[in-house]
């Protein structure tokens, strides 16, 4: 019977450790508040965009108002992107890193003769050379895709000379005309390109989550 007493009135390890817990938990709320300032300081880039007067502007409410003023066009470009992509991995069309490096020296000279670098250039539109190389990588690829589109014949060169009355000087007739072949050849891939697009959004199912 005494055995049974002592059993009795003698906690459990489950007691035990929900009391250890009750006790210490001021210290570990306390541990956690601490984390969460120290997160906030050192990483406040990650939540707060500015602050005006000690008052803070939420990186939150700098996305919404840009969502207001241009979410709808961003997420159709978005779509877009998406829905090229998608389709040029699956025909299996790709481009190979010496065939970007080659327009890149290109713009890189086409810059330097007006006196500026590619470096300025892209800041001045906003863009990284990452983006950049994207940007041709795409445009390559649909080169590719609709090479047999947009390709310009001697015919349509010297239509474009006659209907614009350009005077070509002598000794710069190659030139000239491999200039406006690739002109035209820029019309024709950007008007075909944008037919192409209309059609894989037409054909694609998209389903919209957010109204703007």
């Amino acid at each position: 019977m005494e055995n049974t007493t002592i059993e009795n009135q003698s906690p459990s390890q489950e007691t035990i450790y929900l009391k250890i817990i009750k006790r210490k938990r001021p210290i570990i709320i306390s541990g956690v508040i601490v984390i969460i300032a120290l997160a906030l300081f050192f990483f406040k880039g990650h939540f707060i965009a500015a602050t005006v007067n000690g008052s803070p502007i939420s990186r939150f409410s700098v996305i919404k108002e840009l969502e207001k003023l241009g979410g709808k066009q961003a997420l159709e470009s978005l779509i877009s992107k998406k829905l090229i992509e998608t389709e040029l991995n699956k025909k299996g069309i790709s481009v190979a890193q010496t065939e970007i490096s080659v327009d890149i020296v290109k713009i890189e000279a086409q810059v330097a003769n007006r006196g500026g670098t590619l470096k300025d250039a892209l800041v001045a539109q906003g863009m990284t050379e990452e983006q950049l190389r994207e940007q041709i990588t795409v445009q390559k690829k649909l080169e590719k895709l609709l090479a047999d589109k947009i390709q310009v014949r001697d015919e349509e060169v010297n239509q474009y000379i006659k209907d614009n009355k350009i005077t070509i000087q002598k000794g710069e007739e190659i030139n000239t005309k491999n200039q406006i072949q690739e002109q035209l050849r820029g019309q024709k891939l950007n008007q075909e390109a944008q037919q192409w697009i209309s059609t894989l959004r037409t054909e694609a199912k998209i389903k919209y989550y957010v109204d703007y």
